[in-house]
């Protein structure tokens, strides 16, 4: 079981499967400097804060006995401010549980808490009522939502509130507010295929849930005024952003979506119904997920979409190049196997996600999707 575990985890961690944060990294160059974010390019300062959210509705999927599912839910948004405190991207606790998690060696404990940020922590939200987008992130299976900060604190930067979640017992360190930590019981029960069908499925209720108290008509933020709930995308990084689909299908309220990097395999049937998909989805991936590649599924669900759809993938990139971590093994001296740096994978991943959707919320037209561009030649479009 340990074997098949370690087999099906590899086909979808981000940097675990590429070397960042596994027993190999052994010997990072600059494993003592912080950690540095590429600053975001929007127009907005950001602010963040931080929810902690009680689903009543239904036990814990993990971790049955506990008869609610809590979670951590992390929200970037514009706003005017230009002072004050920063966010923390993991206390040194949680650091230390994800490296200690991870197996990784060879960097001190706490250097995901030297992470420099730039969203404002608590920063009072900016704009009219009704006029802000919501983008949900979901991340990687096992790891948490921090690794998608660069990506949020963008999307934000260019006026989208962004709700990334933290999904509770599928990481190593979740910390609630009154000091307890969640660890990742999960990685326990991740031994074949089918794991990640009932994974999906989970973070599609999660995504719901969230939706549900962002916009309903009693919302968890004082800034949820600021939404325009007809005006709803996702997102997020590997099984985060297969979960795309899942949450699609179940919540109409989902305009858009995004796959990066995640395969969609449940070991069954697709999350994709026969009557077929009509929403818009961008399909994001590295050189390995090209259509007939290795990653049969991608291909499977492709099929079965019928609206607007593209299939773009990135040269020179690995797994870990679309999240935070790509930028971080290149600061640490990890070679991650991506030849593309992780500064430009990020500015990738950045601009794409703001392409998709400010064509399908914003309704802006977004040449960038449809053809090869000088900018970025990594990018081919691989179907369409």
């Amino acid at each position: 079981m340990e074997k098949s575990r370690r087999r099906w985890a590899a086909l979808t961690v981000a940097a675990v499967a590429a070397g960042l944060l596994s027993p190999v990294a052994g010997t990072a160059a600059n494993a003592g400097a912080p950690l540095r974010l590429s600053p975001p390019t929007g127009r907005h300062p950001v602010g963040a804060t931080e929810l902690h959210l009680t689903d009543t509705s239904r036990p814990d999927p993990w971790v049955p006995e506990r008869t609610a599912r809590e979670l951590m839910v992390t929200l970037w948004y514009p706003t005017d401010a230009r002072r004050g405190a920063t966010t923390e991207y993991l206390s040194a606790e949680e650091s230390r549980l994800l490296i200690e998690g991870k197996r990784l060696t060879g960097v001190p404990l706490d250097i995901f808490s030297t992470v420099k940020t730039y969203a404002r922590v608590d920063a009072p939200a900016a704009g009219a009522p009704g006029s802000l987008g919501l983008i949900v992130l979901s991340p990687g299976w096992t790891q948490p939502i921090a690794t998608l900060t660069g990506l949020a604190e963008d999307l934000a930067s260019h006026g989208y509130v962004v709700a990334g979640i933290d999904h509770t017992y599928e990481t190593y360190a979740i910390t609630f507010p009154d000091g307890r930590i969640a660890g990742c019981a999960a990685c326990a029960l991740d031994d074949d295929r089918s794991f990640f069908g009932k994974l999906y499925q989970s973070r599609a209720a999660d995504v719901s849930f969230v939706i549900d108290r962002l916009t309903g008509p009693k919302p968890a933020w004082r800034g949820s005024r600021l939404i325009d709930a007809a005006r709803i995308g996702m997102s997020g990084h590997s099984a985060g952003s297969a979960s795309t689909i899942a949450a699609m299908v179940a919540d109409p309220r989902i305009d858009a979506g995004i796959n990066v990097d995640g395969a969609t395999d449940t070991g069954g049937a697709s999350m994709i119904p026969a009557s077929g998909f009509t929403r818009p989805f961008l399909w994001l991936g590295n050189p390995e997920h090209v259509p007939g590649g290795r990653d049969k599924s991608w291909d499977a669900d492709w099929a079965r979409m019928t609206g607007w759809k593209r299939w773009l993938t990135v040269a020179g990139t690995d797994h870990a190049s679309f999240t935070d971590l790509g930028i971080f093994a290149d600061q640490l001296g990890i070679d991650i196997g991506a030849t593309t740096p992780g500064i430009r994978a990020t500015e990738i991943t950045r601009r794409y996600h703001r392409a998709m959707f400010d064509r399908h919320l914003r309704h802006r037209h977004q040449p960038l999707l449809d053809g090869a561009s000088r900018r970025y030649p990594e990018v081919t479009v691989a179907a369409r």
